[in-house]
């Protein structure tokens, strides 16, 4: 999860965060490299004494300035479309939850078990245990399996809400009467804290999401003890 003064992404837990990591990296490289170039094209033409009386009449420079750009604008494009359809991409999801987003707390319906439904609250300050995070704990997790292709349909019953997990690179728009679906595979055991990511009314700020990703032995044996509670 995030820390104090980070600046950069969270650790990946999904093989598409991991991409996500990657293209922020180039970008970032494409970026810095583009702005020493300009950088050092300003301080040189400010610092020398030289002229050229035909630098507004340059062909070449004409050609230089149309087609580099181009070629870097292709090479930011083309890993982005690809992620973008990566994303967009769910093969025979193993397991699809239902997240409904209400003012303010989700639910969650496991769809593949008919009596598995539950609200997920956040936990008020003065009730946290030593160790847990403050406006973002909440009294039920979203657990799922590890390693494990895991559909999410995300809707809303009110206002419009937002469903993000940034460890898992997931972020999907609750839309009211509207049924959104994003996917992600958790690359590892652990506990994802994710927030509303849609301004959605006063206690926005008050409906966190807890994913805990589990081995799929302990997935059963949850699911198994849910099922006996219902």
């Amino acid at each position: 999860m995030a820390h104090p003064s980070q600046l950069g992404f969270q650790d990946a837990a999904s093989p598409v965060m991991e991409e996500l990591l990657h293209f922020h990296d180039h970008a970032l490289m494409i970026v810095f490299l583009i702005s020493t170039l300009v950088l050092y094209i300003i301080v040189a033409m400010v610092s020398t004494k030289l002229t050229n009386m035909y630098i507004l009449d340059s062909q070449e420079i004409e050609i230089i300035w149309t087609v580099l750009p181009a070629i870097i604008l292709i090479l930011i494009a083309l890993p982005s479309l690809r992620i973008l359809y990566l994303m967009d991409e769910i093969n025979n999801p193993h397991l699809s939850v239902k997240a409904i987003g209400h003012q303010w707390y989700w639910s969650y319906e496991y769809t593949d078990y008919q009596e598995i439904a539950f609200d997920s609250y956040m936990i008020p300050t003065q009730d946290l245990a030593p160790g847990q995070f403050r406006l973002l704990e909440v009294d039920h997790r979203m657990v799922v399996p590890t390693e494990a292709p895991v559909r999410v349909l995300v809707t809303a019953e009110d206002v419009l809400h937002s469903w993000a997990v940034p460890a898992l690179g997931v972020k999907m728009d609750a839309v009211p009467g509207r049924l959104n679906q994003t996917a992600f595979i958790a690359s590892r055991p652990g506990v994802f804290y994710g927030q509303c990511s849609e301004i959605c009314g006063a206690n926005h700020s008050f409906m966190p999401i807890v994913v805990e990703a589990v081995p799929l032995m302990y997935f059963q044996d949850w699911s198994t003890l849910m099922l006996e509670d219902a």
